[in-house]
C-alpha cells in the first residue's frame, strides 16, 4: 500500500491523491477512504474533492465538517487517532490526524473490519503518507489553497502566507508554534523562525500601516533577515541589514519595529535585539510570567544602532513574541484585552494541558470573541518551548505539540490527561504569578 502510493504520487497533481489513495489503501483493508484538510483558522475540516468522482458518492461524504465540539474536530485539537461511528455492522471508522511533522494538517476518515493494533498501526501509517505527499504538493496546488479557504484573501495575505514557515515545530529539544489572524486581510506583522544546528533563531515583525505596503515592509524585512542570517550575520547586523533594505526600498518613508532573536538549545542562552517592539516575554514553570526587559531601540528604518540582550534560560522555559493586535483589541465600549488577560490565557490552557498550537488557536478565538467580530489590527503570536540539549529526547515535546508517539500510536485512542504540560521547579521569589510581567532575574 505505502510503496505504491508513494510511486504514484511523483507524478501526480494533488486532486489525483483521493482516488490514489482509495486505489492502494482498499486492498490492504482500509476502505472509504475521506481526506480533510483544516482551514487557515482552524476552525473546520474540508473534503478535499476526489477529481472525476460522481456526484453519487460525493454526496456520501461530508463536505465540511466543524471543528469544536465534535469528535472529528477533538482527534484534530489533540492529535489523536479517535473511533468514529461504525460505517455498518462488523465495520469500524477512524478519524486519524493528518500531521506534516507537528503541523497539524487535517484527518483522514477510515473504514476497517478490524480494531486490533495492527490495524491501528496500518491506518496511522497511511495518514502518514498522505501527510506527507500532501506537504510536498501543497505549495504549487490552488486546488489545496481553495480547499483551506472560507473566504477570499487580499493580497499582503496571499504574499505573506507563501513566505511563512509552517504554525507549529517540533524536536526534543524544543516546540514551536505561531498564530495570525486576521487570516484574509493581513497588514504588515509578520512571524519566522528557523533551527541551524544547536541554534534557534526565532523574530516577529510589525511594519507601519495596514496597507498592501505595509505588507510589503513586512515581507521585505523577513527576506533581509532570512538573507543575514544564512550568511551568519550575527543579530545586530541582521538588523542592520533589515533597515538597509527598507532605507534603500522606500527611502525612509516605511519602517518597521521588531525583535530579532536567537536560542542555543545546547546552553540556553536566549539573546535578542529589539527595534522599538513590545519586549520578550518569559513564561517558567507554567504558570510565572518575566517581561524580559531591555531597552528597546528605534524601529528598522529609522538608523539607530542597537543593542544585544542576554537572558539565561531553563529547561522548561516559555518564550513569547507577539504584535500589539493581541493586548490591544477592544470590546465596543473600548476595554483591551491586556497583556494581563493575554498572558493569563496562555497560562490557564497550559495547565489545562492543551497542546501547544490548540491553545494558540483558542486563544485567538478568544480575542475575536472579546473584540466582536474582525480583528482591528494584526495580532501575531509566536512561542517557543525550550524542552532541553537532546533532539532525540521527544516524549515531552510529543506532549506539548500534540504528535503521539511511534510506539503508542497503536493505543492512543484518547487526549492526554497527565504529562503534557511543562512542569519544572518553582521559579525565584521576585517572579510575580499574573498581572504586569516583572524583570527575570539574571
Amino acid at each position: 500500500m505505502l510503496a505504491g502510493l508513494l510511486a504514484d504520487s511523483q507524478l501526480m497533481p494533488l486532486e489525483q491523491l483521493p482516488a490514489k489513495v482509495a486505489e492502494h489503501a482498499e486492498p490492504a483493508g482500509l476502505a472509504h477512504v475521506t481526506i480533510y484538510l483544516a482551514d487557515l483558522q482552524r476552525r473546520v475540516l474540508r473534503n478535499l474533492a476526489e477529481e472525476g468522482a460522481d456526484e453519487c458518492r460525493q454526496r456520501n461524504h461530508s463536505s465540511e465538517l466543524r471543528i469544536e465540539g465534535t469528535v472529528p474536530g477533538r482527534a484534530f485539537q489533540y492529535g489523536r487517532l479517535l473511533p468514529a461511528a461504525s460505517a455498518c455492522s462488523g465495520k469500524c471508522r477512524w478519524w486519524v490526524p493528518l500531521l506534516g511533522g507537528s503541523e497539524r494538517l487535517g484527518l483522514l476518515r477510515v473504514t476497517t473490519d478490524a480494531d486490533d493494533r495492527r490495524t491501528r498501526e496500518d491506518v496511522q501509517a497511511l495518514a502518514d503518507a498522505v501527510a506527507l505527499i500532501v506537504t510536498v504538493k501543497r505549495d504549487y496546488s490552488d486546488a489545496y489553497a481553495r480547499t483551506v479557504r472560507t473566504e477570499s484573501m487580499n493580497v499582503a495575505a496571499e504574499m505573506q502566507w507563501r513566505l511563512l514557515p509552517p504554525r507549529s515545530y517540533a524536536d526534543g529539544r524544543v516546540v514551536i508554534s505561531a498564530a495570525l489572524e486576521p487570516a484574509y486581510r493581513v497588514g504588515g506583522d509578520a512571524f519566522d523562525y528557523a533551527l541551524d544546528g544547536p541554534l534557534v533563531h526565532l523574530s516577529i515583525f510589525d511594519a507601519m500601516g495596514h496597507d498592501t505596503a505595509a505588507g510589503l515592509t513586512a515581507s521585505l524585512a523577513m527576506g533581509a533577515s532570512r538573507n543575514a542570517r544564512r550568511r551568519k550575520a550575527e543579530l545586530v547586523e541582521t538588523t542592520e541589514e533589515i533597515e538597509r533594505v527598507l532605507v534603500e526600498q522606500f527611502e525612509g518613508t516605511r519602517y518597521a519595529t521588531g525583535v530579532v532573536a536567537r536560542l542555543d538549545t545546547g546552553t540556553g542562552l536566549f539573546e535578542w535585539v529589539n527595534r522599538g517592539h513590545h519586549p520578550p516575554i518569559l513564561i517558567r514553570g507554567g504558570r510565572w510570567v518575566a517581561e524580559l526587559a531591555c531597552a528597546p531601540r528605534d524601529p528598522m528604518g529609522l538608523g539607530v544602532a542597537p543593542q544585544v540582550c542576554r537572558e539565561q534560560l531553563e529547561p522548561g522555559d516559555c518564550l513569547v513574541l507577539y504584535t500589539d493586535g493581541i493586548p490591544e483589541a477592544r470590546t465596543v465600549t473600548g476595554r483591551e484585552f491586556g497583556l494581563t488577560g493575554f498572558l493569563d490565557f496562555l497560562i490557564r490552557h497550559h495547565a489545562d494541558r492543551l497542546p501547544l498550537p490548540e491553545t494558540l488557536c483558542r486563544l485567538m478565538r478568544r480575542v475575536s470573541d472579546h473584540q466582536v467580530g474582525d480583528f482591528q489590527d494584526d495580532a501575531r503570536v509566536l512561542f517557543c518551548a525550550w524542552l532541553g540539549c537532546f533532539p532525540d529526547d521527544t516524549e515531552r515535546a510529543a506532549a506539548v505539540a500534540g504528535v503521539p508517539l511511534p510506539q503508542s500510536t497503536a493505543d492512543a485512542d484518547l487526549p492526554p490527561s497527565a504529562g503534557s504540560a511543562v512542569d519544572f521547579p518553582d521559579p525565584p521569589r521576585s517572579w510575580r504569578r499574573t498581572g504586569a510581567p516583572d524583570r527575570a532575574p539574571g
